[in-house]
Parts: C-alpha cells; sequence; structure tokens
C-alpha cells in the first residue's frame, strides 16, 4: 500500500450530487433546443423527397439535377486541386535558397541535363498531329506503292487529295484505292464507284475479315475460326503486289504503304493478308500511332501508317466520322453525335434502332440509352455512353450506308498522263475478274 500523503484524491462523488449535475445538462439542452427552435435553426437535416412519378418531366428535371450536381463537385475539386497546386508551390519556394546555396555546380548541371530530357520527350508526343504527320511522311517516303483505303460507305469522303498530291510529288511512286467494306453497300453502287474511281487509279474490292486469331496461338481452332469468318479480296491483292514485285527489277522487297483516315480499315486489311493479328486493330479510331512493317511474302512488305490527319476547314460531319477530335478531347462527342443526326433522315435512324420519334439529339440520346439499357444511378439515361456506342456504330463496321456515286472530272494534281502512268503495271483485267468472283457473292448475300 501507498502512503497516505501519496494516495490520489477520488474522482468518486455522491449520488445526490451527480443526479443534480444530469439535471442540470437536460435542462440546459432543453433550452437550447427551445431557442433554437423560435429562430427557425433545426439539426436535424430534412431529407429530400425527390421527384414525384407524377411530376412532367421528371427525366429532364433529374438529369438538369445531376448535371448541376456534377459542375458544383468538378468546381469543387478545381479550387481544391488550385489550392493544392499552390501549397506545393510556397513549399517549393521556401526549399529553393536553401537547396541552391549547398547543391554543388556537377548536381546541378545534372539537374539542367534532365529538364532538358523531359522537354524533349513531351515534344515527341505520340498523340500529337506534328508526330502522326512525320509518321506518315515516313510512310510515304518508304514506299515504291502507296495503297489509299477507303471506306465503300462513303469513297470520296475518305480520300485526301493532299496526300494523293503528295504521293505523286514523289515520283516513281504507285497508287492503288482499296475499297473496303465492301459488305456494307449494295453491289450496285460499288460497281458505280468502281466506274468513277478507275478513271483516276485502279481499283481493288475488299472485305476484311472481322475475327483474326492472335498470332501466338496455331491449331485447329484457328483454321476453323478463319475458315468461317473468311476474307474477301487478300489473295486477289496479293497476287496482284507479288506480281508486280516479280515485274519490277529491283531485287529488294517491294514495299507498300497503308494509308487512310482513321478506322477506314488499314490494320484490319493487313491482318487479313497477313492471316493473323499482326497489327493493333479496333472499333476504337487512333488506335495505330506509328508505322510498322508487317512481311506478307517474300519479295512483298506492308507498311502500317497512323490515319490522316483531318483539316478543321473539313465540313462538320466528315469531322465527326474521320477526325480524332472526340478522342484527344477538342470536341464532345455530344456534339459529334449531333452533327450526325443532323446529317441523317431521321426516320431512317427510328428504323434502324426501333425507336419512337424524338425531337432533337439528347431526347434521341435518352431513347437509345434506355433500349440497351446505359442507366446510371437511379435510373438516369447514360447519354455520354449511348453517345459513344452511337458514334462508334458509324465509324465502325456495323452501320449499313451508302453515298450514292457522282461523275467528276480529273482533280488539278492529276492528268491522262498520269493516269495511264498510274495504271501501268497492274494486270487489271485478272484483277476486276478475280475481284468480282470472290466478292461478288459476299455482296449478294447480305443485301
Amino acid at each position: 500500500f501507498l502512503p497516505a500523503e501519496l494516495k490520489k484524491a477520488s474522482k468518486r462523488v455522491s449520488c445526490s450530487k451527480r443526479y443534480k449535475i444530469q439535471k442540470k445538462v437536460r435542462e440546459h439542452t432543453r433550452k437550447l433546443r427551445k431557442e433554437a427552435k423560435k429562430k427557425g435553426v433545426s439539426k436535424r437535416v430534412k431529407k429530400d423527397p425527390g421527384v414525384p412519378s407524377s411530376a412532367p418531366f421528371k427525366e429532364e428535371v433529374l438529369r438538369e439535377a445531376e448535371q448541376r450536381r456534377l459542375q458544383i463537385e468538378e468546381a469543387k475539386e478545381k479550387k481544391r486541386q488550385a489550392a493544392k497546386d499552390e501549397r506545393a508551390k510556397k513549399r517549393k519556394k521556401e526549399k529553393e535558397p536553401a537547396s541552391t546555396e549547398t547543391e554543388p555546380k556537377a548536381k546541378k548541371l545534372r539537374k539542367d541535363e534532365k529538364g532538358k530530357r523531359s522537354e524533349k520527350r513531351t515534344a515527341t508526343d505520340k498523340s500529337s498531329k506534328q508526330f502522326l504527320c512525320s509518321e506518315l511522311n515516313k510512310v510515304i517516303d518508304a514506299s515504291d506503292v502507296v495503297i489509299e483505303v477507303l471506306d465503300a460507305r462513303d469513297p470520296l469522303g475518305c480520300r485526301c487529295p493532299q496526300l494523293e498530291e503528295a504521293v505523286l510529288q514523289r515520283g516513281n511512286k504507285k497508287l492503288l484505292f482499296v475499297l473496303n467494306k465492301i459488305d456494307l453497300v449494295p453491289q450496285e453502287n460499288v460497281e458505280n464507284w468502281i466506274q468513277c474511281l478507275q478513271k483516276e487509279f485502279p481499283v481493288v474490292l475488299f472485305k476484311a475479315s472481322m475475327q483474326i486469331q492472335d498470332k501466338t496461338v496455331v491449331g485447329a481452332f484457328y483454321k476453323s475460326l478463319t475458315e468461317t469468318n473468311s476474307c474477301f479480296g487478300s489473295s486477289c491483292l496479293t497476287e496482284l503486289l507479288s506480281n508486280y514485285a516479280a515485274n519490277t527489277e529491283n531485287d529488294a522487297s517491294l514495299k507498300v504503304g497503308i494509308v487512310g483516315f482513321p478506322n477506314v480499315g488499314k490494320s484490319s486489311v493487313i491482318n487479313s493478308m497477313k492471316g493473323i493479328l499482326a497489327c493493333n486493330s479496333g472499333v476504337k479510331r487512333g488506335i495505330t500511332k506509328s508505322m510498322q512493317e508487317v512481311h506478307i511474302l517474300k519479295n512483298v512488305k506492308l507498311i502500317d501508317s497512323p490515319g490522316v490527319v483531318a483539316l478543321p476547314s473539313n465540313p462538320a460531319a466528315s469531322m465527326a466520322l474521320r477526325s480524332l477530335q472526340v478522342e484527344e478531347g477538342q470536341e464532345n462527342v455530344m456534339d459529334a453525335v449531333r452533327t450526325l443526326l443532323k446529317q441523317c433522315d431521321q426516320k431512317q435512324i427510328m428504323l434502324q434502332y426501333n425507336l419512337s420519334d424524338y425531337r432533337n439529339s439528347l431526347e434521341f440520346l435518352t431513347l437509345f440509352a434506355k433500349k440497351h439499357g446505359y442507366l446510371q444511378k437511379g435510373g438516369v439515361a447514360n447519354t455520354e455512353h449511348a453517345a459513344t456506342v452511337f458514334l462508334a456504330d458509324w465509324t465502325g463496321a456495323k452501320m449499313s450506308y451508302h453515298c450514292v456515286a457522282t461523275e467528276k472530272s480529273l482533280p488539278a494534281y492529276l492528268s491522262e498522263a498520269v493516269v495511264a502512268e498510274m495504271q501501268k503495271g497492274w494486270d487489271l483485267t485478272k484483277l476486276f475478274c478475280t475481284c468480282w468472283e470472290g466478292n461478288g457473292g459476299i455482296i449478294q448475300q447480305n443485301h
């Protein structure tokens, strides 16, 4: 036991005193509640009853509320980030004078060199327009034959006059058109486009295979897969290129550059000709960022290229389909869909997607999202995801539409002598016979 003088004082109090304290606390809290009630202040947060089901335009109200909430959250996040950056700057300024005084000269030089290297890295960003254009120029310079891949649904919209002129200016280079996705267009329309296009450059019909096995997988499953989802025009194009390579005096392998706008099927054409997944391809635009060489024969080498960068001066519909503005964040996907819907017949769109009548693009996307089950919390339609899917339908190989072929005079950079030169060296009679024998069946089958 501790001595009496070192013992701590006990905290125990008598029951009457404890009850008195508790009573006083209760009275005080009651008094505070009464005062708050008089002032109209209450701590209890009332639950939001929400929009009643019977209310008109419930969806629009919910959508507006969601957008408002997102805007407020975004503003808060920006404020928080700005404050964070400011604090970081202050800390950096405080540290700088002390560190610069103590750091040796060699260390400072190393830091400067690192900074310069990082600047160079940022300058050569693979998604920048300058890098994509430089890669495309490399492909054209390295190629003996340039194949411009055109979407059969809109061949004229997929042509790039500046690119064609650049190829012709290089000299000693052949230019070919490959009309891809012919299974999405009526046969009569394909015939009309061939007659128009072959007046300028040789044309090859093509239908790329949609299911290509990975190059690391081989076996019976791969064989059955390629048989069921076969490609049309690859054998014809391969034979044409091998014959041209055999006729040339050059001993080196023939280099063939594959160029065109994003999502016309450049990588898919290479994969179909190779028979395996040699290049990355997909519905998303701008997957290919740099040139890539693929050997299909001993004497023929294909070169994949990034998509042609569309100029902002092009029509809005062309920019929505052919440019990478949405992927780069320069244009909202909702604006791109609005532009496309303006160009389309409303009845055709309603029949295609089996939707009821709509007044504007937002209402269309709401109906589209509900039809496909793209919903957010509270059953609100996810219009942004619906817009992304709709745009992918148009740029990919899902939507079947076509443009009527129109007769046009030769462009300024082409003459009859140049056309005759481009047609030389190709066995065009054999080309059209084999193409129609192989491809006519698939066109008639699907339409």
